[in-house]
């Protein structure tokens, strides 16, 4: 859809469509700027016969006129719909965020008492002055897809690792635990699966050097074998119910060996996804690899529905709080608006920045020289690397490092 199209405010006969998605039923209005609501405001159900009998309605009350679809983004329950009814009326459908809604029904005069009736009226104030964005597009929205799922995964491992560490710790006591036992165990290296290995084959008792490397998936070096071996030795006895522990933690082992195939596999599958949309060109950046940025590229593409930088960073809620009212100028904390998962791959690419790339990590030494903690300086890199993304995504250029040093200092040569 063109953009300018959408900036357009519409016509008084122009059908427009609002909808408020619902987990079982969608909240929907049918009104023109002329005549006002042309049906009774209605609940349909979510799935297909709540679907065919919106579609129904749009095409008797349209005529030969493109209408406009106005629905509110909200988590998953607007997708399926937002695709079928983009297939029935292309370049009919606007997709509105759950902020701009609220802010129209401030304008609306009810933004405190939210129901399902003013957030349509809200979105038919907001459609008819031209506002909304297009429907992302397939590989945006199917990458999206994959990045939550992996997001899933990776939450789901790392509880399974803290349930192994506490699992292999009561049968074999100080064996896991890092604080004051000397090294940390590590279960995703070959150490790590070669003592869970044994753990779960001797149910807790003290293996030999030579079975840790046996049980090995990988290279075990002999120094490594004795020093837990030796470790394990030093342990107090395994507890009486040591075999059925031991099954337990067999069928644990195996559930987390399985996410983490999961997991590779689903960042198989974004590289892939990647590589089809605009952010391939995040890759370029020092320390951010595939999953960072589609991380960050699947919640901030079509770059174009972001006017500014400034505009994109806000969106993350890493920009301050802030409130205005007569002489009164307050300056807060981070207002943790947007998506988490944004937030967290802007974070994460900032990190990867100030790792990897000179610029980033000379800032990185400034701010923490100037007694910022950690966090806080992370949070004033992913402003600036916010700004880098943002150029990049609509450029399309790759990371050069010697351009940005005289961007950020124009005098420098």
């Amino acid at each position: 859809m063109d953009a300018d199209v959408l900036r357009r405010s519409l016509s008084g006969s122009t059908l427009v469509v609002a909808i408020d998605p619902g987990k079982a039923w969608h909240r929907v209005w049918f009104s023109t700027g002329d005549a006002g609501l042309l049906a009774e405001p209605r609940s349909v159900p979510s799935l297909r016969p709540g679907l065919d009998e919106v579609t129904a309605t749009i095409r008797r009350l349209a005529g030969a006129e493109v209408p406009v679809v106005a629905i509110e983004a909200t988590g998953g329950l607007h997708g399926a719909w937002v695709r079928a009814l983009e297939e029935r009326f292309p370049a009919s459908v606007r997709v509105f965020a759950p902020s701009e809604t609220a802010a129209a029904r401030a304008q609306l005069g009810s933004r405190r008492f939210k129901s399902d009736d003013r957030d349509c009226a809200a979105l038919t104030y907001l459609a008819r002055q031209g506002q909304g964005r297009a429907a992302p597009g397939d590989p945006v929205e199917v990458m999206r897809a994959a990045v939550r799922y992996r997001r899933g995964l990776v939450a789901d491992r790392k509880v399974a690792q803290q349930r192994l560490h506490d699992q292999l710790n009561a049968m074999c006591p100080g064996l896991s635990a890092p604080a004051g036992h000397g090294r940390v165990l590590q279960l995703e290296d070959t150490s790590g699966q070669a003592v869970l290995a044994c753990a779960v084959a001797f149910a807790g008792r003290p293996p030999a050097a030579r079975s840790l490397r046996a049980r090995a998936p990988g290279r075990l070096s002999d120094s490594n074998a004795r020093y837990w071996a030796e470790r394990w030795r030093a342990c107090l006895p395994p507890p009486p119910d040591a075999a059925m522990r031991a099954e337990r933690l067999g069928r644990g082992v195996i559930r987390w060996q399985a996410i983490r195939a999961d997991i590779a596999a689903v960042e198989a599958d974004i590289a892939v996804l990647l590589a089809a949309t605009a952010g391939q060109v995040l890759t370029s950046l020092p320390g951010v690899g595939v999953v960072r940025a589609a991380g960050f590229a699947a919640f901030s593409l079509p770059i174009e529905r972001f006017p500014t930088a400034g505009h994109l960073y806000s969106a993350t809620g890493l920009a301050p709080s802030r409130y205005q009212s007569a002489t009164i100028n307050r300056t807060g904390r981070i207002s943790r608006t947007g998506l988490a998962e944004h937030r967290d791959a802007l974070m994460g690419i900032a990190w990867g920045l100030s790792q990897r790339c000179a610029p980033f990590a000379e800032r990185d030494r400034e701010l923490r020289a100037r007694g910022m903690s950690p966090i806080k300086a992370r949070v004033a890199l992913a402003r600036h690397a916010c700004r880098l993304a943002y150029r990049m995504l609509h450029t399309q250029q790759p990371f050069d490092e010697q351009r940005y040093r005289q961007g950020r200092h124009p005098g420098q040569r």
